[in-house]
């Protein structure tokens, strides 16, 4: 089986070749003076030394070590590097051989080829783009200043070992003038790409946050938090996704030599992720093992070897608080069962209607508990939660929804408070005021998206009569007082032995209170010939009288009127065919 000879070669950066100009021309300064003199205080006449430059060569050799650096301190093994100075021939400094890939055989090979001689005429060298050789080989040209050739080599070598960078802020040191006091400092390290894999496929707004571009560098930078380190213990480590060595970009810095001996000391430090939204969450560990330092990635999601979430968990394991029993009843109530069709040009097939079924039942349904009061508060509200999303409702049932509402204007009337029937239901703080005009409106919302008959509007005709509602012209405007309410309560509903007993407990309730209404007489305004109906009255404003009352009554009603009532005559013939001898054959006579 033949393989690409692609496929058989190293990875691209598997040897790196830096081949330094030794000619003349780099042996000129750099045009970056460095202050040559330390001393603090100065006697008069004291003159001070000038200040020193680099050359061209020095800044291209320390830059070039430092790459070194920190290729071999990411990579110990497998990664080598070959330097070549280029005058009037090739002088090889090292070969591919592992002994002499090291930094010290690197400097002394330096320190023997010496500085260039003096320069000819200045030459200045253009940028040239990448350009592909063949398949391995690939050139390019960056001509930059003197100064800025560690710069540019940084960014360059994270592209080349597609490295990533990660800075760590608000690490507190103790200063040495003060010990008592500390200031908070922050330490650039390299590290292998994948380290940040995980945060960067999370939250973009997340992760956008928490990358800058380095100042005064051409690549970007991974801000995370210090936080409180600890100790390396059995029973403390963490989950972790990856593993990685780190190294600091700034290595003779104070600060990070204070980090690195922290770390090499056996303490690991904890870093957080700041959250666009708020919060934080910690996503990296830093720990040395075996004199090594790395960066180990954790795990912020939930692991493998856990039980899968429940449904009241949301994103990152945080509670929520669905309405998880109610969701399962509805699901109960909408289980699909197969069936056989018995007629195929039915209009609407058994699908379709419970498609229509269950839109129409998630018409309003609240996803949570905080969301909702009808929901929360069913000891007050049954069945008319229930009642009302069905497709069709008798006059039993309307009678029973219009009970609930008109108990709901008596416990207002009281101005009594709402309280869960379970009380592990979490509830808003609100007074009691604002605590009714929510559970009304919300009912009113419940009860509009369910009006799929004229006993459904029967149901909201009643509600908008009695409350106050800010009303569209889709509403009516027409309000009844309490005592016609409780004067429905006891007309409408079917004559039943306890009906008294019913109309007693709600009469008590409404007027044997200290908070019941005075009488009509005292509140009503006057009646004008130019009155009209006030669309945001309360249900006490308006006033009826008993014909009025009388009206509205008979319009409401569902029952056919008697016949003895509807003629000019008010007298009818019961039972006319009494005494007709021919009444029919009474065969096949069925009994309901």
């Amino acid at each position: 089986m033949s393989f690409p000879l692609a496929n058989k070669l190293y990875p691209a950066n598997h040897k790196t070749t830096f081949v330094l100009d030794h000619t003349p021309y780099f042996g000129i300064s750099c045009e970056n003076p460095i202050e040559f003199e330390f001393l603090k205080s100065r006697t008069p006449g004291f003159i001070p030394m000038n200040p020193i430059s680099k050359s061209l060569w020095t800044s291209s050799v320390e830059s070039a070590i430092e790459y070194c650096r920190i290729v071999w301190d990411l990579f110990p093994q497998g990664k080598l590097v070959r330097f070549i100075a280029s005058d009037t021939v090739a002088h090889i400094l090292n070969t591919w051989s592992a002994a002499q890939q090291n930094l010290t055989h690197i400097m002394n090979g330096m320190s023997l080829i010496g500085v260039p001689p003096p320069p000819p005429p200045i030459r200045a060298v253009n940028n040239h783009p990448a350009k592909n050789l063949s398949q391995i080989l690939t050139t390019e040209v960056h001509s930059i200043k003197a100064p800025q050739i560690p710069n540019k080599l940084s960014s360059l070598i994270l592209e080349h070992y597609d490295l990533a960078s990660t800075t760590v802020t608000g690490i507190p040191m103790k200063e040495e003038q003060n010990a008592s006091s500390s200031a908070n400092y922050d330490v650039e390290i390299f590290h292998a790409s994948s380290a940040h894999t995980a945060i960067l496929k999370g939250n973009a707004s997340d992760s956008a946050a928490i990358r800058t571009v380095k100042d005064g560098m051409e690549y970007e930078t991974t801000t995370l938090k210090w936080c409180t380190p600890r100790g390396m213990t059995g029973s403390e480590l963490q989950n972790c996704t990856s593993m990685h060595r780190i190294t600091p970009v700034d290595v003779n810095s104070r600060p990070s030599l204070c980090l690195i001996n922290f770390l090499l000391n056996g303490r690991s430090v904890m870093l957080e992720m700041p959250r666009k939204a708020g919060g934080k969450i910690t996503s990296h560990l830093l720990a040395a093992h075996g004199g090594e330092i790395f960066i180990h990635t954790l795990c912020t999601a939930r692991s493998v070897l856990e039980d899968p979430p429940s449904i009241s968990e949301g994103c990152g394991g945080r509670v929520t608080d669905y309405r998880i029993t109610d969701f399962g009843l509805l699901i109960k109530q909408n289980t699909l069962l197969p069936i056989k069709v018995k007629n195929n040009e039915e209009t609407e097939q058994p699908i379709q209607k419970m498609k229509t079924r269950l839109n129409r039942m998630t018409n309003y349904w609240p996803m949570t508990i905080s969301s909702t009061f009808i929901f929360n508060l069913k000891n007050y509200f049954d069945p008319l939660p229930t009642l009302i999303t069905k497709d069709k409702i008798t006059d039993e049932e309307v009678f029973q929804c219009k009970k609930v509402i008109y108990n709901l204007i008596s416990l207002e009337s009281k101005m009594e408070p709402l309280h869960p029937l379970n009380s592990g239901q979490r509830m808003k703080s609100q007074k009691r005021e604002e605590q009714y005009k929510a559970m009304w409106n919300e009912l009113e919302t419940l009860v509009k998206n369910n009006l799929h008959s004229d006993n459904h509007r029967s149901v909201y005709t009643c509600l908008l009569e009695c409350h106050k509602f800010n009303f569209d012209e889709d509403k009516i405007s027409d309000k009844v007082e309490l005592d016609e309410a409780l004067h429905q309560l006891d007309n409408i509903g079917p004559g039943k032995p306890d009906s008294d007993i019913q109309r007693a407990s709600v009469i008590r309730a409404t007027t044997d209170s200290p908070m019941s209404p005075p009488p009509l007489t005292s509140i009503a305004p006057p009646v004008s010939k130019n009155t009209t109906s006030n669309k945001n009255s309360g249900i006490y404003n308006n006033q009826k009288s008993l014909l009025d009352i009388f009206m509205a009554q008979e319009k409401v009603k569902t029952r056919p009127e008697f016949t003895g009532r509807q003629g000019d005559s008010l007298i009818w013939k019961l039972y006319p065919n009494l005494k007709t001898d021919d009444r029919g054959p009474r065969e096949n006579m069925e009994v309901e």
